[in-house]
């Protein structure tokens, strides 16, 4: 059980995803929270993690975790939304850091949005683990939640093609199935699906969508403040970036994500 005695508070924030979806996460917490040291991993060579199973999920996890805690970690952002609602109980109060996962952290602030329909985009792994629907239930059981899966747009993003022909009558055929539900809202719940969004606005009100990383990251710097675990040393943001296949295509990936420097660094784990 870790006390927050514990934390450096000058020590980094961790984010992990499976691909560059999570940089979405990281741009928007490094917005407000500028001066902070930063970690990323992208588990690239298990990228998409919406098709894998728990046992895989939490061998990666802890193999990432076990990694951010020898870099002294403070915080670590699960900033995928499959981890968040397939794993995140079983690894919470484990490791020597605070944690952040993304479905639990934004379900209370869903929750309290005034509609009675919700959709839900995510990943296989999320959607059949019904994360959403039951971390939104405790707080209103009035809201109907629909929930799906859409199997290709990870791959649709990770590979840079959204605006093909063929990635577009995917996304449409899937947004299509979705307003049958006549849903007055829809959750992006992935990091990687806010970046289709010029696309589904196309067939539908871009204000009809919501991106849950705004709010994430606004619940992360709440409760950092609130445990005084903000960085106070005047030196400035150091950031690095891990992956576990290619990082070249990682690096150019991330273009339309956050401005990677350079190249990100291979470490595999055993």
């Amino acid at each position: 059980m870790t006390t927050l005695d514990n934390f450096d508070k000058n020590s980094p924030i961790a984010f992990f995803d499976s691909g560059v979806g999570g940089l979405t996460v990281l741009n928007k917490v490094k917005k407000i929270l500028p001066d902070e040291n930063y970690l990323y991993y992208g588990d690239t060579a298990h990228m998409p993690y919406g098709e894998k199973t728990k046992a895989q999920l939490l061998e990666y996890s802890d193999k990432i975790f076990k990694f951010f805690e020898e870099k002294g970690s403070k915080a670590v952002v699960m900033a995928c939304n499959t981890t968040s609602s397939v794993v995140y109980n079983d690894v919470k109060g484990k490791y020597n850091f605070k944690l952040y996962p993304v479905v639990q952290s934004v379900a209370q602030i869903l929750a309290g949005l005034p509609i009675e329909r919700l959709g839900i985009f995510a990943t296989r792994a999320t959607i059949d683990s019904g994360a959403y629907q039951k971390e939104i239930a405790k707080y209103n059981p009035d809201i109907k939640v629909f929930g799906q899966h859409c199997p290709q747009w990870v791959h649709i993003v990770e590979e840079n093609t959204a605006n093909s022909r063929r990635s577009v009558e995917i996304i449409k055929s899937d947004l299509d199935k979705m307003l049958e539900n006549n849903p007055e809202k829809i959750v992006l719940g992935c990091t990687h699906y806010p970046f289709l969004i010029d696309v589904l606005s196309k067939f539908a009100p871009r204000e009809m969508f919501i991106d849950p990383a705004i709010d994430f990251a606004n619940a992360i710097k709440h409760d950092l403040t609130k445990s005084g675990l903000l960085k106070d040393d005047k030196t400035p943001s150091v950031e690095e970036f891990y992956v576990s296949s290619n990082p070249r295509n990682f690096k150019s990936a991330s273009k339309m994500f956050y401005e990677l420097t350079k190249e990100p660094e291979l470490l595999v784990f055993d």
